[in-house]
């Protein structure tokens, strides 16, 4: 019966590397520091990431996440691919959906 609590194991645990390159693109995207105290445990770290993830992403002019699976739907029922830059605007991946229907 001496055993720990979950909560007490699980404060340890070192983050992950996809944690940390998930923070990092978030932190990029909202234009925003990863502090380095958040960085020390999986806890603290994964709630950063929950907060941030929630803050608007789109800032300018991308596709949104529906139009961009909509392309990549369409994509895979033609055997295309969707050029990457259509996948860095809105207009020119409307015009790529239009094209291939």
């Amino acid at each position: 019966m001496g055993r720990f609590p979950m909560e007490t194991a699980a404060f340890a645990l070192p983050v992950t590397a996809r944690q940390i390159a998930y923070a990092r693109s978030l932190a990029l995207r909202n234009k925003t520091l990863l502090p380095w105290e958040v960085q020390q445990d999986r806890r603290s770290l994964s709630a950063w990431i929950e907060a941030q993830a929630k803050l608007a992403p789109m800032t300018g002019n991308g596709p949104s996440s529906k139009q961009v699976a909509f392309a990549e739907r369409i994509a895979r029922i033609k055997h295309r691919a969707v050029p990457d830059e259509c996948f860095r605007d809105r207009q020119l991946l409307s015009r790529w959906i239009d094209s291939n229907r």
